[in-house]
């Protein structure tokens, strides 16, 4: 415990000094946020340690209190005094040069599926420079490099070229290709998002795909939004007069422009990330979500009652009934979910493997309920870059021990000497759980759109809990009540089925859904969604167990039994 506690210390302040140098206010404020539970957890381990541990640990903690305090005072100051995502503050004069960078091109049906900008034969421009990225940045799979054009700010250019170039056959039918596959390209300025295709498919009604003609775009338009000395918005539109004919294997002269429009708007800074969240906030689409979400409590509601009404008159009669029994002579057979009072809290078959899956359950919990209270108070806003992924990785690191502690101790209590002649359960309740995606939350992860309401995510959350919870209890019942003591296992499985129905809703997806195709594509959906559906496996499998536990325990805690 000494060791642990120490240990967690200087985890504290490696953490905070790691935070400094964070370039993400919002990273910085986790790692703060994620500082406080650290030393929050010391303070607990302390107090629970015994008599011999507690003076260590206080003595310990009243040395390093101070210092601890002062670091987190200036972590937080300079959280507040540093707000900024980039090299600079995003404040520019007229002329200055604005950072854009060009990410990745893909198949636009294909997500996953993405390459470095310039594996195609594009102009590369000298002196191309690659921008360092976090983590979470390289997890998310962004490649940010220089970008071809030069979009300085407050700056128009009309039609002007910046590369021409003689298109070889192999590029040319690298082009084709993509074209073919409907590839685009992203790009980023002054951290906002740029999305276009690099060119098109004309089919003129024809049925043969061997008579369609490809084109490919020379020509972009970016027209930029400010206000004062900032920017607020930019789009980018492809000419669709200016094109190059990749049709045949052929040698051809291209020469690539770029056209730059500036126009003020009033629109303040703070705002201009609320036009990529507008997709899922719209009206139209808000009103259909909350109609689901309602529809959703409403039989959740229903449900539950009905519930628990027939399980409430139910164990009422039972316990009527035993109550009698007890009452009338001493030869009567007992019956029914009393029969078995002396086995419903044998060991499981394979212990160590149901504790170490009721460990990850619970750190997965845990990782899930960080990650909500982060999405929010606002942390993941639209395409702030790899935040989600570094939150996952850090999060899932420091929540490890709640693995370790919840499986060991569960493990320690089964092995336990006195396990039957106290006749208790295995392990303390708690509470973990899972959240689900529907069909619009399944779309949002493998496609283009961004889920930004977290708020409707999480009370779906909340209803998958009540659910879970209450399914398992009541076929648990029905389970003992068939003199069946065998409800560990049988209770877990119950809980972590619904990962396996969404995994079998990912087929239905994929292919009627979806317009996703290719080899990897097809293995990164399936290969992620297994991994993502096995820890719904065990988070509602976590569920299903701990609600049935506190089922039983109740249960036979209101009955005397010899």
């Amino acid at each position: 415990m000494i060791l642990v506690s120490s240990l967690s210390v200087w985890i504290m302040f490696g953490l905070a000094y790691f935070s400094c140098s964070l370039r993400y206010y919002n990273m910085r404020m986790l790692l703060c946020f994620l500082f406080l539970y650290g030393l929050v957890i010391v303070t607990v381990q302390g107090q629970q340690a015994e008599p011999f541990v507690q003076d260590v640990c206080l003595q310990m903690k009243e040395n390093a209190m101070t210092k601890l305090l002062l670091l987190l005072g200036a972590l937080i100051l300079s959280s507040v005094g540093y707000v900024r995502s980039d090299a600079s503050d995003h404040r520019y004069k007229e002329g200055d040069i604005v950072p854009l960078y060009a990410n990745k091109v893909g198949p636009f049906h294909n997500p996953s599926e993405t390459y470095r900008y310039f594996d195609l034969p594009f102009c590369v421009p000298e002196g191309v420079k690659e921008k360092k990225e976090a983590l979470g940045e390289v997890l998310n799979g962004d490649r940010l490099v220089s970008a071809p054009y030069k979009l300085n700010f407050r700056e128009e250019k009309d039609s002007e070229v910046y590369c021409k170039k003689k298109l070889s056959k192999e590029e040319v039918r690298k082009f084709r290709q993509a074209v073919e596959k409907d590839y685009y390209f992203q790009m980023y300025y002054d951290d906002l998002p740029i999305w276009g295709f690099i060119g098109k498919v004309d089919k003129e009604i024809k049925s043969d795909p061997s008579e369609y003609k490809y084109f490919l775009y020379k020509h972009i338009e970016f027209e930029i939004l400010y206000n004062n000395d900032r920017v607020i918005e930019i789009s980018a539109r492809m000419d669709p007069h200016s094109l190059v004919d990749l049709t045949e294997d052929k040698e051809v002269d291209a020469e690539f422009m770029y056209t730059v429009k500036w126009k003020e708007t009033e629109t303040p800074f703070e705002k201009r990330m609320d036009k990529y969240s507008m997709s899922s906030s719209l009206p139209h689409h808000l009103e259909i979500h909350w109609f689901s979400i309602i529809n959703s409590c409403v039989t959740v509601l229903l449900l539950t009652g009905f519930l628990a009404t027939i399980l409430m008159r139910v164990l009422k009669n039972d316990f009527t009934k035993y109550a009698q029994d007890e009452e009338a002579a001493d030869d009567l057979e007992e019956t029914g979910w009393k029969y078995i009072h002396g086995d419903v809290f044998r060991f499981p078959t394979r212990n160590s493997l149901f504790a170490a899956s009721l460990g990850s359950g619970t750190q997965l919990f845990t990782l899930t309920i960080f990650i909500f209270m982060l999405a929010l108070v606002g942390v993941f806003y639209p395409y702030n870059r790899g935040a989600l992924f570094t939150a996952l990785v850090v999060i899932y690191a420091l929540t490890s021990g709640i693995a370790g502690y919840t499986s060991a101790s569960f493990y320690c209590q089964l092995e336990g000497k006195s396990w039957l002649s106290s006749k208790r359960p295995a392990a303390r309740p708690s509470t973990p759980a899972r959240f689900r995606r529907s069909l619009g939350t399944e779309a949002r992860v493998w496609g283009h759109r961004i889920y930004t309401i977290y708020s409707i995510l999480f009370i779906v959350f909340i209803i998958l809990i009540i659910v879970t919870a209450f399914i398992t209890v009541a076929l648990t019942y029905f389970q003992l009540a068939a003199e069946d003591h065998q409800w560990w296992w049988r209770s877990f499985l119950c809980g972590g089925s619904t990962g396996l129905f969404i995994y079998a809703y990912c087929l239905y997806y994929y292919y009627a859904r979806s317009d996703m195709s290719g080899f990897m594509q097809t293995s990164f959906f399936f290969g992620y969604m297994a991994c993502i559906c096995y820890g719904f496996f065990l988070m509602l499998g976590t569920v299903g167990f701990r609600a049935a536990l506190f089922f039983v325990r109740h249960i036979y805690r209101s009955i005397k039994c010899e």
